[in-house]
């Protein structure tokens, strides 16, 4: 039963972090790779948090404690992101999928709740469709999927960004950013790409630059926008033999409807919709209080409609 979940790990800690009250940090060693995540909440259906770029799990650090008061919340770095491991790979979004298949049978937690961002969508769909036990719900903020739209992103000459090919060539990442995390995330990645002003603040860019500082930091990016680029066919053949069944919630922000419009080809009910106006790409980070509240009432209704029949008082 949900409301019976343990999660079964034990707590370690994660040097030079920065510190969030009431968060625990575990690791699990999972599909040949070790997984680093956060966890807090001891009452409630299980949540599951998964980043984008240029993010690890700290993009969640004020969205987790506002879940926990409801739920039992994981916010995980994927392999290659973070704390987790930095080994030779792969990091394709097949295996990333596979990673947190294993990471939910581990804790005990499926189905989960799960709510996936940014460049993670193609990692989050593959788990979502060839995994429905797993997902009990999905929440896609800010996300698109290779074959439905987003390599588009990657054509600088019709507005896409730099960063794609850039990541997605082999030894590029490690050549032009090491030594240039700090500068990098706060000139490009959290300036012109957020509206809200201050929502990012130094202590967020010194810490996610700390996470892809070390040695293989940008491997996890690399792999998921190579995915990206290549991917596309697959998605499509698996969106079409197994398309999501589980309730699903688009969450727009900076990218507006784009969201919302790509998971309604993947889906075969209807997609909920919640946009958070006045909010750049980075929701979490931006407005960690609206994203949560959008996630509570959704994730609400999904439990209220799928939970078991009380007992009959009558014999």
């Amino acid at each position: 039963m949900v409301n019976q979940v343990v999660f079964k790990e034990v707590v370690m800690v994660v040097q030079q972090q920065s510190h969030v009250e009431g968060l625990t940090h575990h690791r699990a060693a999972v599909n040949g790779t070790e997984l680093h995540y956060v966890s807090a909440g001891s009452t409630g259906s299980p949540v599951l948090l998964v980043h984008g770029f240029p993010e690890t799990w700290w993009a969640f650090h004020e969205v987790v404690p506002r879940l926990a008061t409801r739920h039992r919340v994981v916010a995980v770095d994927l392999r290659g992101f973070g704390d987790s491991s930095h080994g030779d790979g792969p990091y394709d979004s097949a295996t990333s999928a596979q990673d947190l298949h294993e990471l939910v049978a581990h804790l005990g937690a499926g189905p989960v709740h799960l709510l996936a961002q940014d460049i993670s969508g193609g990692t989050a769909f593959r788990l979502a469709a060839t995994h429905p036990e797993d997902v009990r719900s999905l929440t896609a903020v800010e996300m698109g999927l290779a074959g439905f739209g987003l390599e588009a992103f990657a054509d600088v000459r019709a507005g896409g960004s730099w960063h794609i090919g850039a990541l997605a060539t082999p030894g590029v990442a490690d050549l032009l950013f090491p030594g240039r995390e700090e500068e990098l995330l706060r000139r490009w990645a959290f300036g012109p790409l957020t509206a809200t002003p201050d929502a990012v603040g130094p202590d967020d860019v010194a810490e996610l630059a700390r996470a892809y500082a070390v040695p293989g930091g940008w491997r996890g990016a690399s792999g998921l926008y190579r995915s990206m680029l290549t991917e596309g066919d697959e998605l499509r053949d698996l969106a079409a033999t197994r398309p999501l069944t589980m309730p699903v919630l688009a969450v727009g922000a900076g990218g507006g409807p784009f969201t919302a419009a790509t998971l309604a080809q993947v889906t075969r009910g209807e997609v909920a919709q919640a946009q958070l106006d006045g909010v750049g790409h980075y929701a979490a980070l931006e407005a960690p209080d609206r994203l949560a509240a959008a996630v509570l009432e959704f994730v609400a209704r999904v439990d209220a409609a799928t939970a078991p029949p009380a007992p009959s008082s009558q014999g």
